[in-house]
């Protein structure tokens, strides 16, 4: 006979989330009531079953606006056998009335199929969070964790890094690269009748040499100059060019061009390549967030609570369990809580 594995944590509070919404569920006002306070404190208990519940009531609420907007005829007999399956599982998760069956029954059914639903709409959510629709669309891109090369018509190279996007804009007077996201290592072809420019939300970087690395932030990019110069403009049209030279970084923001310390341009690039994050002195929330753009899923943590952590350290950013892991060893104070594969809360013990 098959024996069935033990629930793991997170599927037992996956378990009691749907048994509660069950018992919210109920056709007795008083058992309603009962069970809503009851709800509360266990909520209250441990955030991560504040978490999961909060998914759940979502799907639900969700799932009951698109029950009662696809409702079709009392009689479905000429409906597909796939959209009846359909609805008739929608129904037993939304309904599932007592006269049915059992509670514990009920609750075993409903905290399955609320589980695949929750699941499923957290893939596409993690799926839509990874890549929107414009990055969806662009030229080029790479999944969380790839790097790939790639060789341009003109013959200079472009290297992208994980899970970034860019759009490629060609032309007799003008060569483009507009990074929608993530990071890139470019080296340029020599065209002096064409300039090679790199282009992001936050300003304009124009080779005027062979290789550089740009990472786009969510409020500012990253520019690291490996060999040669650029001219770089920033802040809204007609700000002055700044020019960044070898063996310096820069950050464009709506402030404007920001010079940063000098980095050593062999290891900045080699750091890239092996996809490592080589920090120094750095905001560990910072960190956190460079961390998340090579993970599928989510790093939450509160920013102000960690403000006083700065990071010395190179991580490895293709195995980002084992970088949170040396973080911990590195800072006894910090708490790192997998919740689930997609989720990692980060904070510090109480």
């Amino acid at each position: 006979m098959a024996r069935h594995s033990p629930l793991c944590p997170e599927d037992e509070i996956a378990q009691a989330a749907a048994d509660w919404v069950v018992r919210l569920s109920s056709d007795e006002p008083a058992e309603r009531e009962a069970a809503r306070s009851g709800f509360e404190d266990w909520k209250r208990a441990d955030p991560r079953h504040a978490a999961v519940a909060a998914g759940m009531e979502r799907f639900v609420e969700q799932a009951r606006l698109l029950r009662h907007d696809a409702a079709g005829p009392a009689d479905d007999s000429d409906t597909p056998p796939a959209t009846r399956a359909a609805r008739a599982t929608l129904d037993a998760v939304l309904d599932a009335p007592a006269r049915r069956s059992p509670r514990a029954v009920r609750s075993r059914r409903t905290a399955g199929l609320l589980g695949c639903a929750f699941a499923l709409v957290a893939a596409a959510a993690l799926a839509l969070r990874a890549f929107p629709p414009t990055e969806l669309l662009a030229d080029t891109r790479t999944a969380i964790g790839e790097q790939r090369s790639q060789l341009l018509a003109d013959g200079s190279e472009l290297t992208l890094g994980s899970a970034s996007a860019v759009n490629l804009g060609f032309s007799p007077a003008q060569r483009t690269v507009e990074l929608l996201k993530g990071e890139i290592l470019v080296q340029v072809a020599s065209d002096v009748s064409r300039p090679f420019v790199v282009e992001t939300a936050h300003g304009r970087i124009r080779a005027l040499g062979t290789r550089f690395i740009v990472r786009r932030d969510t409020d500012s990019t990253l520019l690291t100059m490996i060999e040669s110069r650029t001219a770089v403009n920033a802040g809204g049209a007609g700000a002055p060019a700044i020019t960044v030279g070898a063996g310096q970084q820069a950050r464009l923001s709506a402030r404007g061009v920001k010079l940063l310390d000098a980095i050593n341009p062999a290891l900045s690039e080699e750091a890239f390549r092996r996809q490592r994050l080589v920090a120094q002195d750095r905001p560990l929330a910072d960190v956190l967030e460079e961390l998340a753009r090579h993970r599928s899923g989510v790093i939450r943590f509160d920013r102000a609570q960690i403000a006083d952590i700065r990071v010395s350290a190179v991580l490895p950013l293709d195995d980002t369990d084992r970088a949170l892991q040396l973080l911990v060893t590195s800072f006894p104070q910090l708490r790192v809580r997998t919740l689930t594969p997609w989720l990692v809360l980060v904070d510090t013990h109480p």
